[in-house]
């Protein structure tokens, strides 16, 4: 019988998370109650069955309707205490899923108004995640986001925040929402500031959007890293751009089908895009809606794209040197790969090593 090496023990690197969505649906329901919050009823019916709500993002209604349970679920998140608790509890489900390194994005102007203002927020998200890595040993950083749906002059004033606390544990800039809203280029500047400063330039493209949108975060970000871009799939000539210039694609396969960009898990092109030679770190994206988190990506490249250990082992590779981690962090997670790799992986028939993710 074939043997089965366990993926939620895979050393690999997260760099798709966002903040809110990172939230264990116990943790939504609790403070929703402690803060009074009257969830939507398709919200709170999901978060205490289980079962993801059934979510449809392709047409303009569709996205409404995400956006909103999205801002149901942070609302709830009130105090500073909160924000530590969110933190602490996403590093817990990483470690479990093989995580040893997280980037998770963040928008703090969503969290300003209950917690005294854009900075102390951020302050706030930045000392939680320090003492989180601290505590629990997982390589955490954080990468700020701008929503394409404001101004673009708002995205300068994060981008300049960003920069200012890039020595405090922000380490990309990145752009979030609709990618059908604006231009890519509106954001220009913004993205300038936050290369200038050092900081890695990593926006949404090419999941509501076709291969155009991918290529205006190339021309016009300058991205070293796109949030989701699986539709450059449909454009073999982006592909070999992206492979060359060895742009990773943060590729999020149970969120686009839970948002209908593909039907079913194995219309998510991982296969073309792996062959293509596109660097890919798979991610979770918004788990608390979409019901998986991050090894359950890797099975399902497993399971529905038949990819092989060795394979695997390679998208988690591609992870680790997508990252912004220091080289010592790569380099021993990707020793680890290698012993995940080399070590004997368990029969299946004894019932050990089976998947928990």
């Amino acid at each position: 019988m074939e043997r089965v090496r366990d993926l939620s023990e895979l050393p690999k690197a997260h760099l798709h998370l966002h903040f809110t969505g990172s939230m264990r649906p116990a943790t939504v329901l609790e403070l929703a109650d402690k803060y009074g919050v009257r969830l939507p009823e398709t919200l709170s019916e999901a978060l205490v069955s289980g079962e993801p709500p059934q979510l449809r993002a392709t047409d303009e209604r569709g996205w409404f309707r995400f956006q909103r349970l999205y801002d149901a679920a942070r609302s709830c998140l009130r105090e500073p205490e909160d924000i530590r608790r969110l933190v602490r509890e996403a590093a817990e489900e990483d470690l479990k899923d093989g995580s040893g390194w997280l980037e998770i994005q963040v928008d703090p102007t969503s969290y300003a108004p209950r917690l005294g203002g854009l900075i102390p927020a951020l302050e706030i998200i930045l000392d939680a995640v320090e003492t989180t890595s601290r505590e629990t040993g997982l390589g955490m950083r954080v990468l700020v986001a701008a929503n394409r749906m404001k101004h673009p002059l708002d995205a300068r004033t994060l981008a300049r925040l960003a920069v200012r606390y890039a020595d405090r544990g922000v380490v990309g800039f990145g752009l979030s929402n609709d990618e059908r809203r604006g231009l890519a280029r509106d954001f220009d500047r913004a993205f300038h500031i936050a290369r200038e400063g050092g900081l890695l330039s990593a926006p949404h493209g090419g999941e509501l959007a076709g291969p155009s949108s991918v290529r205006d975060c190339l021309d016009d970000l300058h991205a070293s890293r796109i949030g989701h871009g699986v539709r450059a799939a449909d454009d073999p000539r982006l592909m070999r751009r992206l492979a060359e210039r060895g742009v990773t694609c943060e590729v999020c396969p149970a969120s686009n089908v839970a948002l209908g960009v593909y039907e079913k898990p194995e219309d998510v092109p991982l296969r073309t895009l792996f062959e293509a030679g596109v660097p890919m770190a798979l991610g979770a994206d918004d788990p608390l809606l979409f019901g998986s988190r991050l090894a359950a990506q890797y099975e399902i490249a497993r399971q529905h794209h038949g990819f092989t250990d060795e394979e695997l082992a390679e998208l988690a590779r591609q992870s680790v040197r997508g990252s912004a981690a220091p080289e010592d962090v790569k380099a021993k997670l990707l020793a680890g790969v290698d012993d995940w790799l080399g070590g004997a992986a368990p029969d299946p028939a004894s019932g050990e090593g089976a998947l928990t993710g």
